[in-house]
C-alpha cells in the first residue's frame, strides 16, 4: 500500500494519540491518520454519517489502530459492529492496547481482529511498533478492498 493510504486511530487518550502521532513522525509513516475518541464515534465515521458525511474530507480507513479501553462502546463492540457490516467486514483492524490479558487477545481473533498488539512502555519501542505497521499492514500485506459504495459486477464478468 502507498503513503496515501488512510489510517483510523480509535483512541480516547490523549497522551496514547500524542505519542503515537510521534512515533509515526519519527519511524517515516507519513500516511493521513484521523483520530476519533469513543467507539459511538468510530462507528459514525465508518458509517459516514453526521460531521464525516463527507468521504473526500474524512475517507474510510485502509487500516485501523483500535484501543479496545474505551468509554461507551468498547474496542470488542467496535470490531463487532465493523465485522458484521457488508461493505466494511473486510477492514483491516490491527487492535492496539495495553491490556495483555489472554482473555482480551483470544477474544478480539475471535470477533474477528487481524493482529493484536500491545502498546509499547517506551517511546522507540513504539518507534519500532509504527514502522513494522507501516512495512507489514501498509506496504507488504494485500488488503482486501472494502465496498467504498462501487457497484457489484455483473455474473459472468
Amino acid at each position: 500500500m502507498r503513503d496515501e493510504a488512510i489510517i483510523l486511530l480509535v483512541e480516547d487518550q490523549a497522551n496514547d494519540y500524542l505519542l503515537i502521532r510521534k512515533a509515526f513522525d519519527k519511524g517515516g509513516v507519513v500516511n493521513p491518520l484521523f483520530v476519533v475518541t469513543s467507539g459511538e464515534e468510530a462507528i459514525t465515521y465508518l458509517s459516514g454519517d453526521g460531521k464525516f458525511r463527507n468521504r473526500r474530507e474524512y475517507p474510510l480507513p485502509d487500516l485501523i489502530l483500535l484501543d479496545l479501553k474505551l468509554p461507551g462502546m468498547d474496542g470488542f463492540d467496535v470490531l463487532r459492529w465493523i465485522r458484521s457490516e457488508p461493505g466494511l467486514n473486510t477492514l483491516v483492524v490491527v487492535v492496539l492496547t495495553s491490556s495483555d490479558q489472554v482473555y482480551d487477545v483470544n477474544e478480539a481473533y475471535k470477533i474477528g481482529a487481524n493482529s493484536f498488539l500491545v502498546k509499547p512502555t517506551d517511546f522507540e519501542n513504539y518507534v519500532a511498533t509504527c514502522r513494522v505497521l507501516k512495512d507489514f499492514w501498509l506496504k507488504l500485506n494485500k488488503n482486501p478492498d472494502a465496498e467504498r459504495n462501487k457497484p457489484k459486477p455483473e455474473k459472468g464478468s
